[in-house]
């Protein structure tokens, strides 16, 4: 994460070296630490393997495309914030980007002062995001017999611990540290997964499913999240 005394981490995937060479020197002079890289295969890679702070990704590469590098961030739990680059009449790409996960896009050919504005942005959400989640992370939660402890992560069970993936944890405290009330789908892909609603909510029912085969005694008759028909779910009060 960065902070006032680290330049901030940018990854440039871009195949247009005009481009690429524009974007570099801007940020360069932003007091930005740039790495580029052009091919989509060869990207993913360096985003597995380092850090970044925000990803600047073009739709269109040699290798395997955007939509793909996206898909498998969001996959594999990576938060950074990504910005798409992508050709002025592509409506198409763009929602499919916000879709899976992409934070913010800009068209092709772009302001360099609305682009810096923007990943200026996206660096101060996911900034105030962590600091929120810091300044909670030292409770110890425990609702219905269920304990979540933020600052490690985890789930216990009438006292025994059990195992949560990332978004699991991160929706079954949503609901459990708000008793009694109801949460849309739609809401809960934007709290959790962090994009807007675009029309498929399955995974929420798919990760409450999942969440109520570690929580319930008997998932055809939950106690502990419950589905409001036609609406959402919910935490029993009691």
């Amino acid at each position: 994460m960065s902070s006032p005394y680290v330049k901030p981490k940018v990854l440039i995937v871009e195949d247009d070296k005009n481009i690429r060479d524009a974007l570099r020197y801007n940020l360069i002079a932003e007091n930005f630490s740039v790495t580029f890289e052009e091919n989509g295969i060869k990207a993913l890679d360096l985003i597995l393997e380092l850090d970044f702070d925000i990803i600047l990704l073009d739709l269109m590469l040699p290798g395997i495309d955007g939509i793909e590098i996206c898909k498998r961030i969001r996959y594999e739990n990576i938060n950074t914030p990504i910005i798409i680059i992508t050709a002025k009449d592509s409506e198409i790409d763009k929602v499919l980007g916000l879709e899976i996960g992409a934070d913010d896009y800009v068209s092709k050919p772009f302001s360099m002062p609305e682009l810096l504005a923007r990943i200026k942005a996206n660096l101060r959400r996911n900034l105030i995001a962590f600091e929120n989640y810091k300044s909670v992370s030292k409770k110890i939660f425990t609702h219905l017999d269920v304990s979540f402890d933020l600052d490690k992560r985890q789930i216990k069970i009438g006292g025994v611990e059990k195992f949560f993936r990332p978004k699991e944890f991160d929706l079954a405290y949503k609901l459990m540290s708000n008793p009694g009330k109801v949460f849309t789908r739609e809401i809960l892909v934007q709290d959790i997964w962090g994009f807007e609603y675009f029309g498929d909510t399955r995974t929420v029912d798919v990760h409450i499913r999942w969440i109520r085969e570690k929580f319930e005694e008997n998932n055809s008759k939950p106690r502990k999240i419950l589905t409001v028909r036609g609406v959402g779910y919910k935490a029993n009060v009691e």
